[in-house]
């Protein structure tokens, strides 16, 4: 396999360090670019146990301003980019009857309007390279909307569909467009009480929770070659839910 170069967003949490990992396990000579926008205390840790190979580029995935410049850099080192991984994303779960604006516009911009000015900062790359893989990181909450995320669901919802439009607009110039949808994820971002994970793991036919590593793997199955027939598709990760 050729030396790739990719770009992942939302790198210092623990999915993106997974998918982080999976590629630079995956050849010596890729090139991966940790977009970040706070916090990079596991960003800094990576890079340093790939010096050379891992790079972060400062990304605030809901201004297009900051994409172009950050799309920029890694094109003036690597005059090239193979795989955008849109992995950046938050949810602020709340009813819908009390919900303040800025809630639902914030967590739209982030993990929407976000996927959104990612595409369309590397299309132009990946068109004139006449070769891409985007890997859209979604939710099974897109597909299972729980009550209390109004705001997140509708985004990742709005993802899926992003995906499959692009897919089809891009399909003949060797770009492909993908989606997984990650169930109960064992991270930071689970945010429960012993309570609240013994009832989710009832509802969990393989009665665990997933490892970011696990989804890692189908993100970068989706970016390889022998994937080049598969787009526009949407991957549940969930343990057998739905």
């Amino acid at each position: 396999m050729n030396p790739r170069v990719v770009l992942i967003t939302g790198a210092n949490g623990s999915l993106g360090q997974a998918v982080a990992r999976s590629f630079l396990e995956e050849s010596t000579e890729n090139q991966v670019w940790l977009g970040v926008h706070a916090r990079r205390d596991e960003v800094d840790r990576l890079m340093g146990e790939n010096p050379g190979r891992c790079r972060a580029i400062p990304l605030d995935v809901t201004c297009p301003e900051s994409w172009k410049a950050a799309v920029a850099e890694v094109l003036v080192r690597c005059n090239r980019l193979d795989v955008l991984v849109n992995n950046a994303g938050n949810h602020q779960d709340g009813l819908l009857g009390t919900m303040a604006m800025d809630s639902w516009r914030g967590i739209l911009a982030l993990n929407l309007d976000g996927v959104f000015h990612g595409c369309q900062a590397v299309l132009p790359t990946m068109i004139g390279q006449r070769h891409g893989r985007i890997v859209n990181i979604a939710s099974l909450s897109a597909l299972l909307a729980p009550a209390g995320q109004t705001n997140y669901a509708a985004a990742k919802a709005g993802v899926l569909a992003l995906t499959r439009s692009l897919a089809k607009e891009v399909a003949r110039i060797g770009i492909t467009v993908n989606a997984v949808c990650p169930g109960y994820l064992d991270t930071e971002s689970l945010g429960m009480d012993e309570t609240e994970r013994k009832n989710a793991l009832q509802k969990i036919p393989m009665r665990r929770f997933g490892q970011p590593s696990e989804v890692a793997a189908a993100v970068r199955f989706l970016a390889c070659n022998q994937a080049s027939y598969i787009t526009g598709s949407i991957l549940k990760i969930d343990g057998g839910i739905f």
